[in-house]
């Protein structure tokens, strides 16, 4: 059966892809196994998390997909017969669609890794060629979301032009330009065109003709100018490169997509990467920022942390409930913006200093969330000031504030409100009514 595609106008340069029963309406909420387990998975590791985000009480707050990356299935075969991927039973002994039930008897959904490629990043059997009788497995099997990535293309699915990714890792972009790009495209050219859209939008129509509701998470790291087409292909694209476990990928990786934050809204969210909270030496307050900076981008928040093993602090950061309300909201879908970029001049692209002061209206608080980060080195003051915020400035000059780490009620504050923080911390302050 067809699962019709509806449009909206959300976005500048694509209309959205609008799934049934609202999958992809809000940005996903869940866990992968890759950032924390890599190619080692079984079923036991994937059960223990999805009673983990029970037991934690991360699926109250809607936390909802728990998703198995690279390396489930038998390396370099299909079934001779019937053409399909073959699930490694020595790691999955019920299958992928027995596990897919025990997932699903705890009120969770289910999601799986492939890739629009010829094999995997793991190297395993990819889905370019098969599209049709990869979606047909997956929903047979009862899965409800898949991530899809870019590894193993071959040279005649390769794009004739290069588009402009300004990652801040790559020396060749570091302001956010990119002037040396070998091959760019011509001046108007539709990026809708190149191969690499052909590739995504074969395993949606594929995905669209099974009857069952799976969302389809984009992962092509953000080339083909994915921004432009992307929001019709799938119901999240990656931005970026991968992430990693250190303070400057993140930071990187947020001055990116801070750029992006016009492609945002309901059916369509930028995607730069599964979170690493929890994991490395990331400290305490850098967590508190990974997670801010994502959820206010309403980024999708997928748990990358071995669940059994997790810290009450790091708990503590992946269930504050006013980052995950306002990430979650039913009536807006637009995220925070950067209203001053504080260390540097507005609009400035500096991996080592993304923006630093965002916000954003909210329903679920019936108010204004604001973000301060301290991007720097060293311990150091920002300040709020209520005539600098977009929703407040044409308002009071007092309004009561609550801290959203703390809980804590702040009382009525005048004029704005100052905060220390130390090295890449952030403060996070919900602005409610006028007093």
């Amino acid at each position: 059966m067809l699962i019709p595609l509806a449009v909206l106008a959300a976005l500048p340069a694509a209309h959205a892809l609008v799934g049934e029963d609202g999958v992809g309406r809000l940005p996903a909420l869940g866990w992968n196994s890759w950032n924390a387990f890599g190619c080692d998975i079984n079923a036991s590791a994937i059960m223990t998390a999805a009673n983990q985000m029970v037991n934690l009480g991360l699926k109250d707050l809607g936390y909802e997909y728990v998703n198995i990356d690279d390396c489930w299935s038998i390396k370099g075969v299909r079934d001779t017969t019937t053409g399909r991927i073959i699930p490694d039973t020595t790691k999955f002994p019920d299958g992928i669609s027995g596990l897919a039930s025990q997932v699903h008897d705890l009120g969770l959904k289910i999601g799986i890794y492939s890739s629009a490629g010829e094999t995997t990043c793991a190297g395993y059997p990819a889905s370019l060629g098969h599209e049709e009788v990869d979606a047909e497995s997956f929903a047979e099997w009862g899965i409800d979301y898949l991530k899809y990535d870019n590894c193993g293309v071959p040279s005649n699915w390769t794009d004739k032009y290069n588009a402009c990714v300004p990652d801040g890792s790559s020396s060749q972009n570091p302001n956010g330009t990119c002037p040396d790009l070998a091959n760019p495209a011509p001046e108007g050219y539709n990026w809708t065109q190149s191969n690499t859209s052909v590739r995504y939008r074969r395993m949606r129509d594929a995905l669209l003709n099974q009857n069952r509701t799976i969302l389809y998470s984009l992962c092509d790291w953000g080339n083909a100018d994915v921004n432009e087409w992307g929001n019709a292909t799938g119901n999240s694209w990656r931005t970026t490169g991968d992430i990693s476990a250190d303070w400057s990928r993140i930071s990187q990786i947020a001055n990116e997509n801070s750029f992006l934050m016009n492609y945002v809204d309901f059916w369509g969210h930028p995607d730069p990467d599964m979170l690493e909270v929890g994991n490395g030496d990331l400290t305490s307050a850098e967590n508190r920022a990974h997670f801010a900076l994502w959820a206010v981008m309403k980024s999708p928040l997928i748990i990358g942390t071995a669940l059994d093993a997790v810290s009450n602090d790091t708990i503590s950061v992946l269930k504050n409930k006013y980052l995950v309300d306002f990430h979650q909201d039913p009536v807006i879908g637009r995220p925070a913006y950067p209203y001053k970029w504080g260390y540097n001049p507005d609009w400035t692209f500096d991996p080592a200093h993304p923006a630093e002061y965002w916000s954003g209206p909210s329903s679920t608080m019936g108010g204004t969330l604001i973000l301060m980060l301290n991007s720097g080195n060293d311990t150091a003051t920002r300040t709020a000031t209520w005539s600098e915020v977009p929703e407040l400035k044409d308002g009071s000059d007092s309004y009561q504030v609550i801290d959203a780490w703390s809980g804590d009620d702040l009382g009525c504050v005048e004029k704005g409100h100052s905060v220390s923080l130390g090295s890449h911390d952030v403060s996070v302050l919900v602005v409610k009514g006028e007093c």
